[in-house]
């Protein structure tokens, strides 16, 4: 069974920056990619950024592109993902995902393991 769990988020101003933080266990987390996505009230879950495996490649939301990285270290099986020059349009319930299988998926259903979410929420 594989468990996300993520935390870092909370209420910032506008122009502000957060670290997202997901650590992960129950699979070897070096072997697959793994992904953000957020889900703002009344709207679908939103892909952010994705890193492979290895680290490389990354990608990203255009949405974020240039404001956000994501970075992971697999000594601790651990997925970050940092944001800058945040937005109140930034505001949403962050998720790390994990996939079923290999590759550098950027669709949601193409992702098996979820964590419960972080809040993020920026004030204008």
């Amino acid at each position: 069974q594989v468990q996300l769990v993520e935390s870092g988020g909370g209420l910032v101003q506008a122009g502000g920056s957060l670290r997202l933080s997901c650590v992960a266990s129950g699979r070897t987390f070096r072997r697959y990619a793994m992904a953000w996505f957020r889900q703002a009230p009344g709207k679908d879950r939103e892909f952010v950024a994705v890193s492979s495996w290895s680290g490389l490649p990354t990608y990203y939301a255009d949405s974020v592109k240039g404001r956000c990285t994501i970075s992971r270290d697999n000594a601790k099986n651990t997925v970050y993902l940092q944001m800058n020059s945040l937005k109140p349009e930034d505001t949403a319930v962050y998720y790390c995902a994990a996939p079923l299988t290999s590759g550098v998926p950027v669709r949601s259903y193409e992702y098996d393991y979820w964590g419960q979410g972080t809040q993020v929420t920026v004030s204008s």
